[in-house]
Parts: structure tokens; C-alpha cells; sequence
């Protein structure tokens, strides 16, 4: 009854309110609800229809190039978060700052936006604020609903579309709420049925744009699926009025697709903060069409829907748009405990077959092996080592995998391996593999990272290889909850993290800055027991993957055609992938420039450690430093080649990369600064290299260059070049 009341006196208030707005249509033009970019070259409106339905639209450069499209969200129980809105206020502001962080592409970052705030509120006593911003680089809106009179909002569909005025060529992989471990597709946009984000484009007339998500904290993960037909939203303005119509038009349209919680009844979770309590309800109904997505209290922020935008390619990667758009770092105190390494680690091993995670007598994980390793780290300007297999569970894989995160095997002295790798000055990296047991692991978690702390390591890779209990999926709201908690649990512990099979990167560092890498797309370990990744794999990841953060994707294999391991007699096959044809589709000059190309602030030299000894080309990586204080993308385009240079100190690293094609690029020095002479160590592709018939000719050569200097290099198919400058000191 309360309810209905107040939705009659919101009814009289919006009457009002309707009778407000038509006396200032007959005293006063239409207030417009644009939007533009600092540098006037994006720009962005709002519009309701007559039934109340939202839409925006975007020019770039004065040509339509996203038209009108329906924003709004479904709800169960007939609550109305779509239509009949009329808007109260708009509000205007803007943002000129710059903003610094303690690891990244780039330690000093510019905000500048502007942003417009439409205040909409319905008779169903909803009241919304839809919150637009636009950088030079792109855009972000979000929602931001205050629901009343109801303990708890269960969203069963998104409505929000991208519908792309024209028709171009995109790089994506396919939607997916289990993996982004896909290859990538170079499409038609008219021919992507669904796609994951991000969703990178280039348009017939030039415009390169990529659609994302920014911020995703307690929600599903968004994805795209091509929409065939749908209304659109046509205006025609006077100086008086707007009329607002619907056609039937054949549109590039994408309607976001959120991951779903399993349609069954389960149990209510109820779990509390000091700000919020939130109700997870989930559908009974065995014909429901729409499975409950998401669920919300009364006050709710959606993550940013993105889209960047450039005339260039590589003004992709240089955008900042997907942090600025996350919350400034909200921890306190010495941060020193956070910072960039370089690290080896007994891992490669095991997925090529010739050890094993499991205790026996194939074991990687051993207290000599983890000597080993420290001190080939120590002996070569490398901060750690990652040990997997290290811990109790890993016979239990197959089942319902049960780790335990504080126990060692017998033949893994961990305390006597601490213990010298402080002798030693080298950080041990904690491996935590869950197997998808998420319950078990939740059960552990506070112990597990205490006790990580307590044995002085501050730097745990997780992993959820597997399936999740209960019918969830691991991007959907569960899952993201939980990921939100580790890294809070870490953070408390003052421990960084390395995150396999996550919830895709959101820009999330900015806020927990010891949230440092993650996988999420096919990484190196495809390349042991699979036909691997194809050359233009590498050269696709920065125009995608990379957009959304930075990736583990543990670069640096030297034994390409595995010559060293593929006939050891303690090799066995232990992936079904694996056919036999296995190995890395690269050149070894490419193997080193992905330390550079494919940004990580934690980053592996891959391969077993006797693969490194006594290897020239090695020498780029003890050089390496990932601690980088600059970074430009200079050239490149999808999927056919890349340039990227940082700078870290004094010291700057370039990588170059190309596909299946062998290519010649000129790269101007003028990021180098003036006045300076630096020595430039270039290891590039042998004359006669090319990945699948000499992969391994590789050259070395030292050159004095400076500011005015251009530099050629030349690519072998599916080659690469890596350069390391030095300033000469005066």
C-alpha cells in the first residue's frame, strides 16, 4: 500500500513537472543535452522519446558515428528502470588535472573531460542520473539509479546498444562468460555475430574505436551481440522543439549481453560492508527466457560503458580513458611493498610435459629446483622466482579440485627456500591455483594470506582453471565479487597479485594498485600443447587485449621448435590439445621484443632457465627494466605490426613485431631526448630468419644514435626487433 500511495503522489509531482517543462517550451528553445569533447571533436546527445525511452548518439569530427541508441535496463517484479522518464536537471561539468601512480605504461596521467549529468526520475519513483564524460580519447557513461520504497533490484537484461553508423573491419574474439583464452577474428563489423570486450573497430571513414567496460566492481561482465533489427531513433530539430520518431532500419547495432547467474532456485546470500548490504535472489521459474543477471540494492552505480576513439590506431594504446575512469588509489601508507619485477619461474616446464605439478618423480617444484632457480635470478639482474605445484591438492585435479594454500609438499622446504632466497636479495612470487573451488578457497582465504606474509613473500599468481560450482560462470557478478575480495585480502596483507583466468581487466590497479597483471586471453602456455598462437596474435593483443590493462602473457621462449625437450625421455603428454606439432610461431628476435610490446609490470622470462645460460640475446632481458616511467605506441596497425618504446630512468626499450609478413618499418628517434647520445643495442632477425623455417637466426649489433637519428628495421615473417638505449654520460 505504501508503494502504491507514493506512486500516485509521484504521478501528481511528475504532472507538475510535465506542466514545468511545457511552459518553458512555449518561453525558450528546447535546453539541448550535448556534450562535447575538450577538443570539440567528439560529441555526444541525450534524448527521450514520448514513451520516455533514453537514447544517445555520438559525432566524431561533425559525421554521425554512433546513432541513436536505447540505453535502460529490465527488472523483475515490474519495476520500470527503461521508460516513461522525464528529465528535471542537467547539469554541466568539467576536469583538468593530471594525477600520478606508482607503477604503469605511464607514472603521470592527464583527466581531462567534460561531462554532462542528466537527472531523469519515472512514476514508478525511479530516479536516475545518466553521467556522460568525454576525453579527446573517447567516452564513458554510466547509470547511476536510486530505487525506492524496495529492499533489492534483480536485473534481468541490459539494454544499452552501440549501434555503429558504418560498416568497417574489427578485431575481436568471440563472447564468452567462461574464457577470453580465444584467437582473435579479423571480421567485417557486419559479420560479428557476438564479441567480447574489448571490441576494437576501424570504420570505412577512418575512425579506429574500441567499446569496453570501466570500474566493474559488483556486477556481471558486459558483452556485445549483433542485433539484426531494431528501432532507431531519428530527430529532427527547430528552434522550438524536438520531434523524436522510430523507423525500421537495417544498423550496425550491438546490444550489451550481461553474464548470467544460474536460473535455479538457490539459497538467499546476504553479505554486508559498512555502506551496503546486498540480496542475491536467483530465478525458480523453468521458463524464464531472461536468466537473472544481476542484483542490486536500493542505490546502485553501473561499471562505465566505454568507448575510445582516435584517428590512429595506436591512439588506442596510448589512451588513459579506462583508468581516469576508475576511483583514485585508496590505499594508504608505505606503498613500497608494490613495484614492477622481472621474474623466471618453474612453470614452462610443466606445461611442455617434462615436469610435473604433482609430487613424484617428474616433480618441478622441488627445494633443489627452487635453489636452482634463485640463483640463476641472483646471477642475472632478475627480482624473483614463481614456483608452481609447490603446494598440497594437486593430486586431487580431475575432481573437485581441493588446494591447500598453506601446506607444502614434503620435497618443498619452504622455509629453508625463504630463507635463501633472502640471502640471495630475490622475491619468491606465491602461486595460489584454486582449480574453480571457489568455496574452498574463500574458506582459506584471510589464513592463506597471512600466512603467505608471514613467510615473507608479497607477490601471489592465482589461477581458476575449472569449473565453478553451483552453475556460475566466471565472469558473472559471483565471481567478480569474489575477485574484488582477494585483492582487498591481498592489499591488507601487503601482498601484489598475478591473476590467471580473471574477470577481464577494468581498470581497477588505479584504485588497488597491487592488483599488477592478469591473463585473459591465450597466453604463451598455448604454444606447448596446442598449434600455438599465430604470428599476428602478438601484433592483435595491443590493439585488443591490452586496451583493457596490462597482461601476463609470460613472453621470452627461446627453445622455439623445442629441439632441447621434445624427445626427453621424461616428456609426457598431459593436454588433450596437444597433437604433436607443437611449438612457439615466432622468431627468438620477436621473443624479446613482446617483453616490451605485450606491457606487464610483472614480467617472465618464460623458458626453463638452461635455455637462457650462456645466451647472448639474453643479455636484453637482465638489461630490461619493466619499472617504466613513459610509454608511446608510435606506430601500427591490427593485427599487421607494432612499434612501442618506454622509458624507464635514463633507459628507453623499443619492440617492434610483425605478422606473417616480412616488413620494413623507419622509426624516427625523436622520443630520445636532445642533447644526448645513447648506445643502442639492437638484436634483430638474422638475414635469412623467418618463424617457420629459421626462427632462431637472430642478430646482434651497437650503434651511437641520438634525438635526430632514424632508425630501419627490418621484420623476417612473423619476426621482430628489440632495442635497448643507454645515454652516454658527458
Amino acid at each position: 500500500m505504501k508503494r502504491i500511495k507514493n506512486n500516485i503522489i509521484r504521478k501528481l509531482q511528475l504532472l507538475i513537472v510535465n506542466c514545468t517543462l511545457l511552459i518553458c517550451l512555449f518561453s525558450c528553445s528546447t535546453p539541448k543535452n550535448e556534450v562535447a569533447s575538450p577538443d570539440g571533436k567528439i560529441h555526444l546527445s541525450f534524448n527521450i522519446d514520448d514513451d520516455g525511452f533514453m537514447y544517445y548518439d555520438v559525432k566524431v569530427n561533425d559525421s554521425v558515428f554512433i546513432t541513436p541508441s536505447l540505453l535502460g535496463f529490465e527488472a523483475k517484479n515490474g519495476l520500470n528502470l527503461k521508460n516513461s522518464f522525464v528529465i528535471t536537471k542537467t547539469k554541466f561539468t568539467s576536469e583538468n588535472e593530471t594525477w600520478s601512480q606508482i607503477w604503469g605504461e605511464n607514472k603521470t596521467i592527464r583527466n581531462n573531460y567534460n561531462e554532462m549529468a542528466v537527472h531523469l526520475e519515472n512514476e514508478d519513483s525511479i530516479f536516475l542520473v545518466m553521467r556522460f564524460r568525454l576525453f579527446n580519447d573517447g567516452l564513458g557513461f554510466r547509470y547511476e539509479y536510486k530505487v525506492t520504497d524496495i529492499d533489492s533490484v534483480i536485473i534481468t537484461d541490459e539494454l544499452t546498444s552501440f549501434n555503429i553508423k558504418e560498416n568497417g573491419t574489427s578485431w575481436s574474439i568471440p563472447a564468452s562468460f567462461e574464457t577470453y583464452e580465444l584467437l582473435y577474428r579479423t571480421l567485417p563489423i557486419n559479420e560479428v555475430e557476438d564479441a567480447n570486450t574489448p571490441f576494437t573497430f576501424k570504420t570505412e571513414s577512418g575512425i579506429y574505436a574500441s567499446i569496453h567496460e570501466a570500474a566493474l566492481t559488483d556486477f556481471p561482465e558486459m558483452t556485445l551481440k549483433k542485433t539484426e533489427k531494431l528501432k532507431t531513433l531519428e530527430t529532427e530539430n527547430n528552434f522550438d522543439s524536438q520531434l523524436l520518431r522510430f523507423s525500421d532500419s537495417q544498423i550496425l547495432s550491438f546490444k550489451t549481453q550481461l553474464a548470467p547467474y544460474p536460473d535455479k532456485k538457490t539459497k538467499a546470500i546476504f553479505t554486508s560492508d559498512s555502506q551496503r548490504t546486498y540480496a542475491i535472489r536467483l530465478s525458480n521459474s523453468a521458463t524464464q527466457h531472461l536468466s537473472n543477471l544481476a542484483t542490486q540494492i536500493l542505490n546502485f552505480k553501473t561499471p562505465w560503458r566505454t568507448i575510445q576513439i582516435s584517428d590512429k590506431a595506436v591512439g588506442l594504446i596510448n589512451s588513459n580513458l579506462i583508468l581516469n575512469l576508475n576511483e583514485p588509489c585508496v590505499l594508504e601508507g608505505d606503498l613500497s611493498w608494490i613495484r614492477p619485477m622481472k621474474y623466471v619461474g618453474v612453470w614452462w616446464s610443466m606445461h611442455l610435459g617434462v615436469e610435473s605439478w604433482v609430487i613424484n618423480d617428474r616433480h618441478g617444484a622441488t627445494t633443489e629446483n627452487a635453489k636452482r632457480y634463485i640463483d640463476f635470478a641472483a646471477n642475472n639482474n632478475i627480482d624473483a622466482v614463481l614456483f608452481e605445484g609447490w603446494n598440497e591438492g594437486w593430486d586431487s585435479w580431475g575432481g573437485r579440485q581441493n588446494f591447500d594454500f598453506t601446506k607444502a609438499y614434503a620435497d618443498f622446504d619452504i622455509d629453508e627456500i625463504m630463507r635463501y632466497a633472502k640471502e640471495r636479495n630475490i622475491e619468491v612470487i606465491g602461486h595460489h591455483e584454486t582449480g574453480g573451488n571457489i568455496a574452498n578457497y574463500e574458506r582459506q582465504l584471510e589464513e592463506a594470506y597471512r600466512w603467505t606474509a608471514g613467510k615473507g613473500i608479497h607477490c601471489v599468481k592465482t589461477g581458476y582453471a575449472g569449473g565453478l560450482p553451483d552453475g556460475h560462470n566466471h565472469h558473472g557478478q559471483y565471481n567478480v565479487r569474489h575477485y574484488r575480495k582477494v585483492v582487498e585480502t591481498a592489499a591488507r596483507h601487503h601482498i601484489t597479485l598475478d591473476v590467471h583466468e580473471p574477470i577481464k581487466p577494468t581498470g581497477i590497479r588505479r584504485t588497488y594498485p597491487n592488483m599488477m597483471t592478469r591473463e585473459g586471453a591465450r597466453g604463451m602456455e598455448w604454444n606447448a600443447w596446442s598449434e600455438g598462437n599465430p604470428p599476428e596474435h602478438h601484433v592483435t593483443l595491443p590493439f585488443t587485449r591490452l586496451l583493457a590493462g596490462p597482461m601476463d602473457y609470460t613472453p621470452g621462449t627461446f627453445d622455439i621448435l623445442f629441439e632441447n625437450t621434445r624427445n626427453s625421455p621424461q616428456r609426457k603428454k598431459w593436454n588433450d590439445n596437444d597433437k604433436g606439432n607443437s611449438r612457439v610461431n615466432t622468431t627468438l628476435a620477436k621473443q624479446l621484443a613482446n617483453w616490451v610490446i605485450l606491457y606487464s609490470p610483472l614480467q617472465m622470462a618464460s623458458d626453463m632457465i638452461e635455455h637462457y645460460e650462456g645466451h647472448p640475446a639474453f643479455q636484453f632481458f637482465r638489461d630490461f627494466n619493466p619499472d617504466c616511467d613513459w610509454s608511446e605506441a608510435l606506430q601500427g596497425e591490427p593485427g599487421e605490426y607494432i612499434v612501442v618504446v618506454r622509458r624507464a630512468g635514463e633507459d628507453f626499450f623499443l619492440g617492434a613485431a610483425t605478422n606473417g609478413s616480412a616488413r620494413e618499418v623507419a622509426v624516427p628517434l625523436t622520443f630520445l631526448p636532445e642533447n644526448h647520445d645513447f648506445v643502442a643495442t639492437i638484436y634483430s632477425d638474422g638475414d635469412d630468419a623467418h618463424w617457420e623455417t629459421n626462427p632462431t637466426s637472430y642478430k646482434i649489433e651497437k650503434k651511437i644514435i641520438s634525438h635526430s637519428d632514424t632508425l630501419f628495421i627490418n621484420m623476417a615473417a612473423g619476426g621482430g626487433c628489440a632495442v635497448s638505449f643507454k645515454v652516454i654520460t658527458k
